[in-house]
C-alpha cells in the first residue's frame, strides 16, 4: 500500500485546471497548471475553489508532459515555458519534480508560482534545481498582519526568498496591492528594503487586488471577509512602484 502512495504522489497530482496561453504568470507565453491544494487562508484570493486539497482530478506526468508538447512549437520562440501554480503547488513537489524532469528533457523552461510558505524539505530542494524560475508572492512584509492576512506568520517565506538568493534561483517578487491591507507606506519601504537586500530578484510586480473571484467563495458558501474593501487601481499600483523604487525592473 505504501509503494502504492508513493508512486500515485510521484506520478500523478490533483490538477485544478490547465491554460495553454497563458500571459501573466512569467515571461513570453506560458502552459500553466494549476494545481489543486492550499494551506493558506488568504482572504483576497480569488481562486478560492483551489484550497480543498480532495477537489479537482488526478492527472497523470505523461498525460500533462504529451499536452504541453503539443504547445511548444509557440511556447519556446515566445521565451515562455510552463509555470505550476496553484493553490499552493509545492504542497505536491514529488510531482513537480517527476514533472519538471521531463520538461528539463524536453528543453523546456520551468517556473514555479509559490507562496514560499513551506518547509524546506529536501523534495522542495530538489524541485527547486529544476527550476529555471520562481514567482514568489510575498503575502505580507510585516509579520503579524501577514498572520491577520492570510493566517500564518510570513517567516517562511522570507526564508524561502533567502534559500533562492543564496542558491542563485531566479526570482521574481509578486505583492497583492490590498487597500487598507498591503499599502500602507511604512510596510511597502519595509518591503523595498527586503528586496534591496536580494542579488536574484529579476522582476518586482505589484498585483492589484480585484474582487472578481467574490462570486466563488459565495458559491462554495463562505463568507467574502474583504466585502468592504475596493478594488486597487492604476493610482494605487502607481504610487506602490514609486515608493517601491521599481524604475530598475521595469
Amino acid at each position: 500500500m505504501e509503494e502504492k502512495i508513493e508512486k500515485d504522489l510521484k506520478y500523478y497530482a490533483k490538477v485544478h485546471s490547465m491554460e495553454s496561453f497563458g500571459t501573466v504568470d512569467g515571461p513570453g507565453i506560458r502552459f500553466v497548471l494549476f494545481l489543486q491544494g492550499c494551506h493558506l487562508k488568504c482572504k483576497y484570493c480569488h481562486n478560492r475553489d483551489t484550497w480543498d486539497i480532495n477537489g479537482g482530478e488526478y492527472k497523470s506526468v505523461d498525460e500533462i508532459v504529451e499536452k504541453i508538447k503539443n504547445y511548444k512549437n509557440y511556447i519556446i520562440p515566445s521565451g515562455g515555458g510552463v509555470t505550476v501554480t496553484g493553490g499552493e503547488p509545492l504542497l505536491q513537489a514529488k510531482f513537480v519534480l517527476e514533472l519538471f524532469k521531463r520538461l528539463k528533457k524536453e528543453k523546456i523552461p520551468t517556473c514555479i508560482d509559490t507562496s514560499g510558505m513551506v518547509a524546506l524539505t529536501d523534495d522542495i530542494k530538489e524541485v527547486l534545481k529544476y527550476t529555471d524560475l520562481v514567482l514568489l508572492d510575498i503575502k505580507h512584509i510585516d509579520n503579524e498582519k501577514c498572520k491577520s492576512l492570510v493566517g500564518v506568520s510570513n517567516k517562511r517565506e522570507l526564508e524561502f526568498a533567502k534559500y533562492l538568493d543564496e542558491n542563485n534561483i531566479k526570482m521574481w517578487i509578486r505583492q497583492v496591492l490590498v487597500p487598507g491591507y498591503t499599502d500602507d507606506e511604512k510596510d511597502l519601504l519595509k518591503l523595498k528594503d527586503f528586496i534591496n537586500s536580494l542579488k536574484m530578484v529579476q522582476n518586482v510586480q505589484i498585483l492589484p487586488y480585484h474582487s472578481m473571484g467574490k462570486y466563488k467563495w459565495q458559491k462554495l458558501g463562505f463568507k467574502y471577509e474583504l466585502d468592504d474593501v475596493r478594488d486597487a487601481n492604476q493610482d494605487d499600483v502607481n504610487r506602490a512602484k514609486q515608493i517601491l523604487n521599481l524604475k530598475s525592473y521595469n
